[in-house]
């Protein structure tokens, strides 16, 4: 099976491994998308131990998410839109995130979250290959 994360590897090779602790995010990016598959497997301890706030993770570990795409990845800002099912409608969660690295290892700190929403002629998150417009809206 495919990662999560949107990559085309196997989920154990890419973000498994990492929440697996077989090995370490190496840079913002990467935990990005691990934290992203934590967020679909419900993973809690893994975004606790991962991030330096934790007062979000509640209520996002329990949302069917369905698409990661990573925008910008610079540094130690990742900019991505996280597409989720809640209440049978789609919705974006578009943020910029900061990481800092303390021993070794790299932490979330925090995000701005951007007020988008799905332009209706893009590929509709769910997968189905349809426009937006034609699908979930």
């Amino acid at each position: 099976m495919n990662c999560y994360c949107g990559h085309n590897i196997n989920y154990d090779e890419c973000c498994g491994a990492i929440l697996d602790a077989k090995k370490t995010a190496s840079t913002p990016h990467e935990l990005t998308r691990s934290r992203y598959c934590a967020f679909v497997k419900s993973n809690i301890e893994y975004l606790n131990s991962t991030s330096l706030n934790n007062e979000k993770i509640k209520k996002l570990s329990y949302i069917k998410w369905l698409k990661l795409d990573v925008i910008d990845s610079y540094e130690n800002i990742v900019e991505f839109k996280a597409y989720y099912r809640d209440s049978g409608n789609i919705h974006v969660l578009h943020e910029k995130s900061s990481f800092v690295k303390q021993n070794g290892k790299w932490f979330y700190i925090d995000g701005e979250i951007y007020n988008s929403k799905i332009n209706r002629n893009e590929n509709c998150p769910c997968g189905s290959k349809k426009k937006f417009k034609k699908c979930c809206v």
